[in-house]
């Protein structure tokens, strides 16, 4: 990527990756919407406690009517910049996914995040990471086994990956990026084993030119997610294994602006055997369906 394709690509992500990820979740949820029976007691109970909540804190903190407004006006603005899935996924998202999660005794989860995108093409166990001839990056071997919490091998297991490039910026949600470029779905071998090249991602800034942005900058908080790897791992009979892998020594892994980081997630990277770049071997232990 040219320095010129690197500046275009960063300027538009904000406003592009905001419109893409609430067009592709609206897809994703559509064909499931109708056949999702209503529960009233639920939604009465949950709606009730958050305006509740809500409510309590206007009291408890004498909000006035310009910080009511300004909070209608900056909602408003959430929903114009396509912002909604930004916000619960940075925000919200950690706290439902540990609660679905409780029970497991597999291997920890974490976030999906905004930038997830189905179907990406399907590669063999041993397989690299679609990418451009100069994409930029320190080589990065990553190899796995899928087992089941009893230890056996399960290989019918599927790997999605996904990641941001060098410059911090996903295909799909950024412009002049190949459209699955660092995007893949790998079969294990015979032994649930994976063995994929790619390249060692960089961490970067959630979109700030939007609403969400403006909430970052009103509060003094900072935009900076840890340099990660996504994952989704699943088999037939086994629960879906959501999760991002972190690296050692990133300064924002204590401080992740989407509270995602978890100690069972850190990636222990090595000096590759061949010399060039980086190994790591990190395994999954997937808990049955119930």
């Amino acid at each position: 990527m040219t320095t010129q394709q690197h500046t275009q690509a960063s300027e538009a992500r904000a406003a592009d990756s905001g419109a893409q990820a609430s067009s592709r979740f609206k897809d994703r949820i559509s064909a499931n919407r109708n056949e999702q029976p209503i529960d009233h007691e639920r939604v009465d109970l949950l709606a009730t406690k958050a305006i509740t909540a809500l409510t309590d804190i206007i009291e408890e903190e004498q909000v006035s009517y310009d910080e009511y407004n300004a909070l209608k006006a900056w909602l408003i603005k959430v929903g114009e910049d396509g912002e909604w899935p930004l916000f619960l996924d940075v925000w919200l998202e950690h706290a439902v996914e540990e609660v679905a999660t409780s029970h497991r005794d597999g291997s920890k989860g974490t976030i999906e995040g905004p930038y997830y995108v189905e179907d990406a093409p399907e590669h063999q166990w041993n397989g690299e990471m679609p990418m451009r001839d100069d994409e930029p990056g320190t080589p990065f071997q990553f190899k796995s086994k899928v087992t089941a919490v009893d230890g056996t091998p399960l290989s019918g297991a599927k790997l999605e990956m996904w990641h941001a490039d060098e410059y911090g910026l996903y295909s799909q949600f950024a412009p002049g990026i190949p459209e699955w470029n660092l995007r893949a779905t790998f079969l294990a071998n015979e032994d649930g084993e994976f063995d994929i090249s790619t390249i060692r991602p960089a961490p970067y800034q959630i979109p700030t030119e939007g609403a969400c942005g403006q909430l970052i900058a009103a509060a003094g908080w900072h935009a900076w997610r840890p340099a990660h790897i996504h994952v989704k791992v699943s088999a037939p009979g086994y629960e879906l294994l959501t999760a991002q892998l972190y690296f050692p020594g990133d300064e924002h892994n204590d401080d992740d602006i989407a509270s995602a980081v978890k100690p069972e997630l850190m990636l222990d990277p090595q000096p590759a055997e061949d010399g060039e770049g980086e190994q790591v071997q990190y395994d999954f232990v997937l808990d049955p369906e119930r």
